[in-house]
């Protein structure tokens, strides 16, 4: 049970340890209805917080990987202005609140830009999520630069970041996580191929979302 809540430990350690004293107890002295109410938030919690290991479905080193769970969005060009400083192919990706939340890093690099923005909260799967709170993390790879930014939504609250600038990412190594529904985009350079469709699911880690230029191109 742990495992499932490794990354987030430190952040909800209090929560997690209250809600299973409240179901020890609960049950101890047979208030069932509580006990089940209890220890229904209590496994959903374990369920939420979950962490599972994952491996990329091809190793091909061309491939960036999803940096999250969920849903495609949309794919598009957008103006970028601060860390690609002009035109990007931004891939946007909605997490629901049964999607593992954890943030993985898409290609090996190194983290050389990190911004977190205070802002709103409409509802991740919105348009006006983009002036949402979020945490911009800039990667510096052999091939050219990516960039991943973590939202919150109208329910996620709290962005979780765990590197800091010079920090060496590797392919798929987790780097963070947002608590509950909420977004992920990754921003890519425009020469980039998408192997991926708008409305797929894609799991952080292991989907290949895109692909570098063969380097004889």
């Amino acid at each position: 049970m742990m495992r499932a809540i490794s990354i987030a430990w430190q952040q909800i350690r209090p929560i997690f340890l209250v809600l299973l004293g409240a179901t020890i107890l609960s049950a101890w002295y047979r208030k069932w209805l509580l006990t089940v109410l209890v220890g229904g938030i209590w496994l959903w919690s374990c369920t939420f917080f979950r962490d599972p290991d994952r491996t990329p479905d091809d190793n091909d080193p061309n491939l960036i990987l999803s940096p999250a769970d969920g849903r495609v969005q949309k794919i598009e060009i957008v103006n970028e202005p601060r860390f690609f400083c002009g035109e990007a192919r931004r891939i946007t990706i909605f997490l629901s609140i049964f999607d593992v939340h954890v943030q993985r890093s898409p290609y090996a690099g190194q983290v050389v830009y990190l911004q977190h923005r205070l802002g709103s909260f409409a509802p991740a799967f919105s348009h006006r999520a983009d002036d949402n709170e979020s945490n911009f993390l800039g990667l510096r790879t052999d091939r050219g630069p990516l960039a991943i930014d973590q939202l919150a939504g109208a329910i996620a609250r709290r962005i979780i970041c765990h590197r800091q600038i010079g920090d060496q990412l590797q392919l798929g190594e987790r780097y963070g996580l947002i608590k509950f529904g909420s977004r992920v985009d990754l921003h890519l350079p425009l020469d980039v191929g998408i192997v991926i469709r708008e409305g797929q699911r894609v799991s952080g880690g292991k989907t290949p979302v895109a692909r570098w230029p063969d380097t004889n191109d």
